[in-house]
């Protein structure tokens, strides 16, 4: 029988003697075990929050995986590739690679009656993945993407315009809605219109993206650019794992880049993964783990400091037992190791009502929004939390290994009481 154990027991057991000083150090330490881990998995579940909700969103529009022309990366402009059925069937049979979709980028104006405005159209396909725009969207309907002229005819007039998908952002500085018409111009060697009708509105928050990106067919974009049959700017590849984004591209540049693969026409084809396109965003992203760190750190530390005070209130006010197991031939260990596991019942019971906090807490905000942010500081309009059961149980695992660990030094306390004395104690 473990003896120390089961002597814990009995003390944590009796409520007549928890009504003494100890009651209050003990509801002290179980608060500040409690209140720190409800921090922490709030803290963790946060970051989690933010970090795939805003990495979602640029993913959104800029896949994991861009293969396109090496000289477009360079610099030096609009450079298509021949993206035919042949080149599409290797990229999906690379290791990870989970879906391949065209797509093309053509730069023009929208305008109305009273303004315009500077945009970036992004042709697709119908094999382009619109589960992210659609997730976005606030008012219409995402219309069918094709990559051949799906509106025959006079593309400049009123009564047979393309469709088009733009951002909130556009559509209050233009005044316009889904269902009315806009004429985009472009401008090459000569001024050229198209007639548009706006099928969807979508937000997501993103000013980068809101402010600039339209959605349309990818043979818009393609007869804009002057380009036919096969070309488009290039390949958008989504992984079946995002934590081995950099392995799967390595095995795209394995494929091409270090075999001398060229399309059809001769082009040298290269692969830019989304954190090499916004490197700024990844990176601030990168930052909130410092921030998670720092306040584990200090969570812990707040859950130490209660629970030291705590054991070494219950130490000096049961410092007349102490003295009566001395003298029946109790060592200092068997008594250590009893108010240990005294601290571990206290620490258990944090734990519990922590959790109960912490996750009831993420679970209220996941259900309702309560708390509110500005989206054009935050991008989100409202604090995302994403629980991680996993993280939950190491979270609680650690508290309770640190906090014994560092109960060990306070407990040599009970070496220090002499049993002739203690028994006098009062």
């Amino acid at each position: 029988m473990n003896l120390p154990l089961f002597i814990a027991r009995r003390i944590y057991g009796v409520e007549d003697d928890r009504k003494k000083v100890s009651r209050p150090a003990i509801l002290i330490a179980t608060a500040g075990v409690a209140i720190g881990l409800a921090v922490m998995i709030v803290t963790v579940a946060v970051v989690l929050g933010f970090k795939h909700t805003i990495r979602d969103k640029v993913v959104g529009f800029g896949s994991h995986i861009q293969v396109l022309n090496v000289r477009a990366v360079s610099g030096q402009g609009a450079l298509p590739v021949c993206m035919n059925d042949s080149l599409i069937n290797e990229l999906k049979a690379i290791h990870g690679v989970r879906h391949v979709e065209r797509y093309t980028m053509t730069q023009g104006i929208l305008k109305t009656d009273q303004d315009f405005l500077g945009v970036v159209l992004k042709g697709i396909g119908p094999e382009y993945d619109t589960s992210f725009l659609s997730e976005n969207i606030v008012e219409g309907q995402l219309p069918a993407f094709n990559d051949h002229n799906p509106t025959p005819g006079n593309p400049n007039s009123k009564d047979n315009p393309y469709s088009i998908v733009i951002s909130q952002t556009m559509a209050s500085k233009l005044k316009l809605k889904a269902g009315d018409l806009v004429y985009a111009y472009f401008i090459a060697d000569h001024v050229s219109r198209l007639a548009f009708r706006i099928s969807a509105v979508y937000q997501t928050n993103m000013k980068r993206f809101d402010d600039t990106f339209c959605i349309t067919d990818l043979y818009v974009a393609n007869r804009r650019n002057g380009w036919k049959g096969d070309l488009c700017s290039g390949a958008e590849l989504l992984v079946d794992d995002f934590e081995q984004l950099e392995q799967t591209d390595k095995h795209i540049t394995d494929a091409f880049t270090h075999k001398g693969r060229l399309d059809s026409q001769g082009n040298t084809l290269t692969s830019v993964t989304i954190h090499q396109s916004y490197p700024t965003v990844f990176q601030w992203l990168d930052l909130l783990d410092i921030n998670v760190w720092i306040i584990l750190g200090l969570m812990v530390a707040l859950a130490g400091f209660t629970m030291i005070s705590g054991l070494l209130i219950i130490i000096l006010e049961r410092t007349q037992m102490i003295g009566v197991l001395k003298a029946i031939g109790a060592r200092n260990t068997l008594i250590r190791h009893t108010f240990l596991w005294f601290a571990v019942f206290i620490i258990g019971r944090g734990l519990l009502w922590g959790n109960v906090l912490g996750i009831g807490i993420v679970m209220l905000q996941k259900a309702t929004g309560l708390v509110r942010l500005d989206p054009q500081t935050y991008y989100v309009s409202e604090v995302p939390m994403e629980l991680n059961l996993l993280l939950v149980l190491l979270l609680n695992v650690a508290t309770l290994i640190i906090s014994v660990l560092v109960l060990i030094g306070p407990s040599y306390l009970v070496s220090r009481i002499h049993p002739a004395r203690s028994m006098r104690y009062e």
